[in-house]
């Protein structure tokens, strides 16, 4: 393990979260300055069916908070 990625697994999980927030950002960023970044067919073709999918049967599926709940009990 690097020495860099000991010292940021020794940060606090909310300060871990502003970091990995902050490393989001700056992908964002970089992405809108660039806006090259183009779907595959088959992401859209995904994306689509997903779209489609839920569509015809809004209430399938987890909640949000379902979803944490599930991530975290499997502790």
């Amino acid at each position: 393990m690097s020495a860099k990625l000991s010292q940021i697994l020794k940060l606090s999980v909310p300060e871990r979260i502003l970091l990995v927030e902050a490393i989001w950002d700056s992908i964002v960023l970089e992405n809108e300055s660039k806006s090259n970044y183009q779907l595959s067919d088959e992401q859209i073709n995904i994306l689509e069916e997903e779209m489609a999918a839920y569509a015809k049967n809004p209430n399938e599926g987890s909640t949000w908070e379902e979803v944490k709940n599930r991530v975290k009990n499997k502790k």
